[in-house]
């Protein structure tokens, strides 16, 4: 390597090796303005949620950055959302069949993580100052990962290896198991030790803060024991992973009303979409 390519590649990759990555001229890197809409969507628990989508330019040059820049990067294995192999079901299974199970709920997550936190992690992943600010521009939405663009999933899981690599070793102290999945936080523990569950949940709320983040308080913060139902992700886990059981009671009588031909409370398409659900978390939860 010459003394050209040596420093290259010391100051890292260029705002020109981003526009060959991306198939896209720099000077349409370099002019390129986000632009974003906002709605709100239900939340499941109740309330909404804030939406800031792209535009289809935006979302397009976000695609490719996702696909060719993002997409190259590794995660921390306990983050299993959005993550590839990885699933709802992946990020249950490592709590089954424990005595307790304490989910944390991590307040505003994307529009807590931070533009400086993405543009430090491009730098360190070997971007230099320009291409990485370029890239936290193209990324970002008024210094935040805005909820609606493709990218934001999965840098949210990149710029936390850190947090979740602290909060691993966390678990790991307390003879505990941790997986997240986007802003849920799950540790599940094999013994019931109310003290040392309590100084996990306190050290939990320490280590996020110093990533930007606070935890939900008591409303968002579960505590569940063997004789209550333990839920992961929406799925059940007191003794293997699988729908709750009102779910699976539900399900095998709207699959018996379309089957005798009586009217159903589901479309074929999102009956389909059930048992493809239900067939993935058998599948993916056998040893």
């Amino acid at each position: 390597m010459g003394l050209f390519g040596f420093l290259k590649k010391r100051r890292g990759r260029t705002v020109a090796d981003l526009a060959r990555s991306l198939e896209i001229s720099e000077m349409e890197l370099r002019t390129a303005q986000p632009s974003y809409r906002h709605f709100r969507i239900p939340k499941r628990a109740g309330g909404t949620r804030l939406i800031t989508a792209p535009d289809d330019k935006t979302k397009t040059i976000q695609r490719r950055v996702l696909r060719r820049i993002l997409g190259r990067l590794r995660a921390h294995p306990a983050a299993h959302g959005f993550e590839r192999d990885r699933s709802i079901v992946s990020n249950a299974l490592p709590h089954v069949d424990k005595d307790v199970v304490v989910r944390l709920d991590i307040k505003d997550f994307f529009p807590s993580t931070g533009d400086e936190r993405v543009q430090a992690y491009l730098n360190k992943v070997g971007w230099n100052r320009e291409a990485a600010q370029l890239l936290t521009h193209l990324c970002t939405f008024k210094g935040r990962l805005p909820q609606g663009a493709p990218t934001s999933p999965r840098l949210s899981n990149l710029v936390n290896f850190l947090l979740d690599a602290r909060l691993s070793a966390l678990a790991q102290h307390f003879e505990a198991d941790y997986t997240r999945y986007a802003d849920d936080m799950t540790f599940s523990f094999g013994l019931d030790q109310p003290g040392t569950i309590h100084a996990l949940i306190r050290s939990v709320k320490n280590i996020v803060a110093e990533f930007g983040y606070q935890i939900h308080e008591d409303k968002k913060l579960h505590i569940r024991r063997l004789h209550s139902q333990q839920k992961v992700t929406g799925l059940v886990v007191n003794q293997k992973v699988q729908l709750p059981r009102k779910t699976r009671r539900w399900l095998r009588a709207v699959e018996h009303r379309t089957f005798m031909g009586s009217e159903a409370s589901l479309t074929p398409r999102q009956l389909a979409g059930w048992i493809s659900l239900r067939t993935m978390i058998e599948k993916q939860s056998r040893p």
